[in-house]
């Protein structure tokens, strides 16, 4: 199965909570969550309470839609995490925040996660000055990530350049003049703003 194509605003309907998957628009009054509403049951129906185990998979849906990431991949990522020193599921955020396309996402070159995608892509980034074109390439402490020589004449880095972060995490640092970042550390739970139950998600592959 592919990656999912479809509207992205229904995904933050489904799980009833606003992903910010479409960036500033998100922010703006056009988003579909606050002119529309959570998700509602179909006419002439009554919504029905979630059980335990149906809050445990939307939570991770909603990391799933969150991050980018799919069914398969988000697997391999939590079996991961439980082979890590320390708590599950704070080293599963850890590990989805540092994807590149999150590092990326995060140091404001991409307006949204699945636009950092493209551009990693399309070739226009570089990790320790090597091109990298992985999305999910795992980002460690001290690496550095920039823009291609070549792709610094386009729109999108144009856009990044002019663009002014509202807040840029602490495990992360920025060359605002060269447009280059850095990973700092591993981000600590508390550094991570996304809203998420990981116990939940912890709780569903337990099961």
């Amino acid at each position: 199965m592919g990656r999912y194509t479809g509207p992205v605003c229904r995904l933050c309907r489904r799980v009833e909570d606003k992903l910010f998957l479409k960036g500033n628009r998100c922010l703006s009054p056009k988003c579909a969550v606050d002119k529309r509403g959570a998700r509602v049951a179909p006419r002439g129906m009554r919504r029905r309470r979630l059980s335990d185990r149906g809050l445990q998979l939307r939570e991770k849906q909603k990391a799933r839609f969150t991050y980018g990431v799919m069914e398969t991949q988000f697997r391999r990522v939590f079996a991961a995490a439980t082979h890590m020193p320390g708590v599950t599921g704070d080293n599963l955020v850890q590990l989805l925040e540092r994807r590149l396309d999150n590092v990326v996402y995060r140091l404001g070159f991409a307006d949204s996660r699945a636009n950092a995608r493209q551009l990693i892509l399309h070739g226009h980034l570089q990790v320790n000055g090597r091109k990298v074109d992985i999305p999910s390439f795992l980002m460690r402490p001290e690496d550095k990530v920039a823009w291609k020589q070549r792709s610094q004449g386009l729109t999108p880095y144009e856009e990044a350049k002019q663009k002014q972060l509202a807040f840029l995490p602490g495990w992360l640092s920025m060359d605002k003049e060269n447009m280059e970042g850095q990973l700092l550390s591993i981000p600590s739970r508390a550094e991570v703003d996304v809203r998420l139950d990981e116990k939940a998600i912890v709780e569903y592959y337990a099961r």
